[in-house]
């Protein structure tokens, strides 16, 4: 007699299997359940619309004594910071916020604190006033350097 699933295990919401690996998916509040490969393909195709291909800061020992050097990008050398998203990618922003007239659509994040620290998440819906500060994508004010030797011909 083959194993059966039953219904031991939630179904995922996108392909309707039933799997061990479905549960609510989102840091902040519940984006939906689904099973792992199915969260990891929404997941790439929200990072790839949105920009949000930065790798994620490495873990350091709380209690190590090593210099932790702020991430530079590497095209332009100016100081990113890296930020988790609500989708478990992580994004590339600005250290400084600036007013919302300033940076376009599409560029405009937000921190939003959780108990496990600050999600990046885009704005979208209900636009911000022209003077409230947002953090723009990191891509907006990249101007490579062309003295950098990858730039160089």
């Amino acid at each position: 007699m083959g194993a059966s699933r039953g219904d031991k295990w939630p179904s995922c919401q996108m392909c309707g299997e039933r799997d061990p690996s479905v549960r609510g998916r989102g840091r902040i509040g519940l984006l939906a359940e689904l099973c792992g490969r199915c969260w990891n393909r929404l997941a790439n195709d929200i990072a790839e619309e949105e920009g949000a291909t930065a790798t994620p800061w490495p873990e350091h020992d709380p209690d190590g004594t090593e210099w932790i050097e702020a991430p530079v990008c590497e095209q332009c050398g100016a100081a990113i910071r890296v930020w988790p998203t609500n989708y478990d990618r992580w994004v590339s922003l600005a250290t400084r916020p600036l007013p919302a007239k300033d940076v376009p659509e599409r560029h405009r994040w937000r921190l939003v604190p959780t108990p496990a620290g600050f999600v990046a998440v885009r704005v979208r819906g209900i636009q911000p006033l022209p003077d409230e500060l947002v953090f723009p994508h990191h891509r907006v004010l990249c101007v490579p350097d062309d003295d950098a030797p990858w730039h160089a011909t």
